[in-house]
């Protein structure tokens, strides 16, 4: 493609757009979820626990429902008879054993994150919590009186002469 058919073509897309490129958002109505006109992320600890939950239960419902123990029964009998159907189906088993325990291994560390995300969020806002009081504390010091407006702060003394 040469440079004069390119910069055809990228006006030619420019004509049939009705808005310029947008580098730092999308438009309003193209994110109804977004929260904040912002733009900013935002995830509350009831959405990090929902998440946790959900992982849980997919957990559990994979290792109620998707082991298949039966099939490596059946694959070693057919084996034992002679099948060579019982060496794909023990391949195959072997394979879902896997594939099926990768998954269980996602979800629960899924479950786990969301949990320590949760209890960290929980740390981090208790000490911003304690340094922003603390700070609060140590500002009001600063608006004492300690002494009348003007008056002169007895500890640095009058400037005497050098000679006394």
């Amino acid at each position: 493609m040469a440079w004069d058919e390119w910069e055809q073509l990228k006006s030619s897309a420019a004509a049939n757009q009705p808005t310029k490129m947008r580098l730092n958002g999308i438009p309003e109505e193209d994110r109804p979820n977004a929260g904040k006109a912002t733009g900013d992320l935002e995830v509350t600890q009831k959405d990090l626990a929902a998440i946790g939950d959900e992982s849980f239960k997919l957990y559990n419902r994979l290792w109620e429902e998707a082991r298949v123990t039966s099939t490596d029964t059946a694959a070693a009998d057919l084996k034992g008879q002679g099948f060579e159907l019982g060496g794909a189906l023990s391949h195959i088993s072997v394979r879902w054993d896997r594939q099926l325990n990768s998954l269980m291994d996602a979800c629960a560390l899924i479950s786990n994150h969301m949990d320590f995300t949760d209890k960290a969020h929980q740390g981090d806002e208790i000490f911003i919590e304690r340094h922003v009081s603390s700070i609060a504390t140590l500002d009001a010091g600063f608006d004492e009186p300690w002494a009348d407006p003007g008056k002169k702060n007895e500890v640095y003394g009058e400037n005497k002469k050098k000679d006394e």
